[in-house]
């Protein structure tokens, strides 16, 4: 029979992983990624506590041996193993014992609570910020760049060892590279991280000078990232693994970029199409043109329609920002022009052009 730990008789471990008693290994095993995958700390970050809960039930669980003894040593209950009777009554010096008072009587024996507090164990690095400007047509096209960042990075003395140059850290005899120690108290026995080492099973002997060992230091530094094309204004990017370094083994954080778009004095914006607004005559908008309109990598040419009105909008396909499913388009807004101060010429011709022009309001009766 497994030992027992001190938590079978405190936690139900197939309530932990949402399964009955009578689950299959199968079911088990499933029911364990589902949750390890919902709990995840590098995908989650807080729930650390909740994902090694998930995982110490499924250790216990898909162990065909370990699981009989759990499901034993839960039938029997802590009486069984020299605590008393639940509730008292079971005379001498276990009588009045509740089951209540295991945790803190085991705590207070052995230390339990106070020792996993503070312990330094594998820490994840910690999620850094940035602000990217970016200039409009780098923005619509894509660009690699770099961000600067101020956070935890790679000691550049010890190259992140935390070992003073010229020493080299050593596996730590206490826990024998294991980071943890077991201590065996009767049918109960405790693991417990490495006090020598700090559970991280190696022990440096001379600290780097200028990281105490840390194997890291907050500095400024530079990253380097590719900027996707279509980028919008406001939008963040996130670099896995890319934001402050991680300690005594943990994962380093993510850097978040948020991007701002700069303007610019001809096109605007409409997710991944461009808009622009254009300028025609008169006798364009009448008689119907081929026009040429600039886009952001050359020009292109488009035919107005006979007839066409102010506001109208032309589409020039693919001529907008890149984008994964395609690119987009480049609208074209049509504007007549008025002139504000025609010539002697312009006056005649238009004076020509109302003679012959029947009156458009003849509808309205007045």
């Amino acid at each position: 029979m497994a030992q027992p730990q001190r938590e079978w008789f405190e936690k139900d471990y197939y309530a932990t992983l949402g399964v009955a008693k009578t689950a299959t290994e199968k079911e088990i095993t499933k029911a364990y990624r589902k949750l390890a995958k919902e709990n995840h700390p590098d995908s989650h970050p807080g729930r650390e506590d909740k994902f090694k809960e998930i995982s110490t039930a499924y250790a216990v669980l898909s162990d065909a041996d370990k699981r009989s003894s759990y499901d034993e040593v839960r039938a029997a209950g802590p009486s069984a193993y020299g605590f008393g009777p639940p509730g008292g009554g079971g005379g001498g010096a276990t009588s009045g014992f509740r089951v209540d008072d295991l945790s803190d009587l085991l705590g207070g024996v052995f230390g339990r609570g106070q020792k996993r507090r503070g312990q330094p164990g594998p820490r994840r690095g910690e999620d850094l910020e940035a602000s990217l400007t970016l200039a409009f047509g780098d923005a619509v096209s894509g660009v690699t760049t770099e961000v600067n960042i101020v956070g935890a990075g790679p000691c550049e003395t010890c190259n992140a060892t935390g070992a003073a140059p010229g020493t080299t850290s050593s596996v730590c005899s206490a826990c024998g590279g294991r980071g943890s120690v077991d201590s065996n108290q009767g049918f109960f026995s405790f693991s417990q991280p490495c006090s020598r080492c700090g559970g991280t099973g190696m022990r440096i002997e001379t600290p780097c000078p200028s990281c105490q060992g840390t194997g890291g230091s907050t500095k400024p530094r530079r990253v380097k990232l590719r900027v996707p094309a279509g980028v919008e204004d406001g939008q963040r990017i996130r670099l896995k693994h890319r934001g402050g370094m991680g300690f005594n083994g943990g994962p380093p954080g993510d850097l978040l970029v948020t991007v701002r778009v700069g303007g610019h004095s001809l096109f605007g914006r409409k997710g991944k199409d461009l808009t622009l607004s254009t300028p025609i005559t008169f006798a364009e908008a009448v008689l119907g043109a081929t026009i040429t309109v600039p886009t952001l990598d050359g020009k292109v040419s488009l035919r107005v329609p006979p007839g066409s009105k102010s506001g109208r909008v032309l589409r020039a396909k693919g001529k907008g920002a890149a984008a994964a499913g395609g690119a987009g388009d480049l609208l074209v807004t049509l504007e007549i022009d008025v002139p504000s101060a025609p010539t002697p010429e312009q006056q005649a011709a238009i004076e020509s052009l109302a003679t012959a022009t029947p009156n458009p309001r003849a509808h309205l009766g007045v």
